[in-house]
């Protein structure tokens, strides 16, 4: 099954904060899981944008993509030791918030970011480029299965 957009808000962020870890390569969640790295961090209050999700983050740096795991806190948050920061913002996203069932890797495929960035320029919203996008984990959409076994990802985009 592919994924489905079930709705698109826009959202307008002041300037947060993004602390975790900073990878080149592909991130390691495993990694994240096994250290219980996010019990450090949910010690801190998020940034409202952030609800109480884990986030996978990406920009482009250099031409590459630098991608992030951690959380979106206010900008005056200290990252724990062993923790980076980057300061994000303020900015615009479009936020398709995507529907496939629990477990599923299609939510992560090159197609269904094309999907989003199609239905965001059917809306008349415009992609900035080399910008954030990110992948909210909330919960209970993403953690909690509906009756058809459905989770809901919230994935954003930054837009001009």
């Amino acid at each position: 099954m592919a994924v489905k957009i079930v709705e698109i808000q826009k959202e307008s962020w002041p300037q947060v904060r993004l602390i975790g870890k900073k990878y080149d390569g592909a991130p390691n969640w495993g990694e994240w899981w096994a250290n219980d790295w996010f019990s450090r961090l949910e010690c801190s209050p998020r940034h409202p944008m952030n609800q109480d999700a884990f986030v996978g983050a990406v920009r482009i740096r250099d031409g590459k993509p630098q991608r992030w795991i951690g959380m979106f806190f206010p900008t005056e948050t200290v990252a724990p030791e062993g923790f980076e920061w980057v300061d994000i913002g303020p900015l615009d996203y479009a936020v398709c918030y995507l529907q496939a069932p629990d477990g599923s890797g299609d939510f992560y495929s090159m197609e269904t970011h094309e999907q989003c960035l199609a239905a965001l320029k059917a809306q008349g919203l415009t992609r900035k480029e080399g910008d954030w996008c990110f992948e909210r984990y909330q919960c209970p959409r993403f953690t909690t299965p509906d009756a058809q076994g459905n989770v809901i990802l919230d994935y954003g985009v930054s837009i001009l």
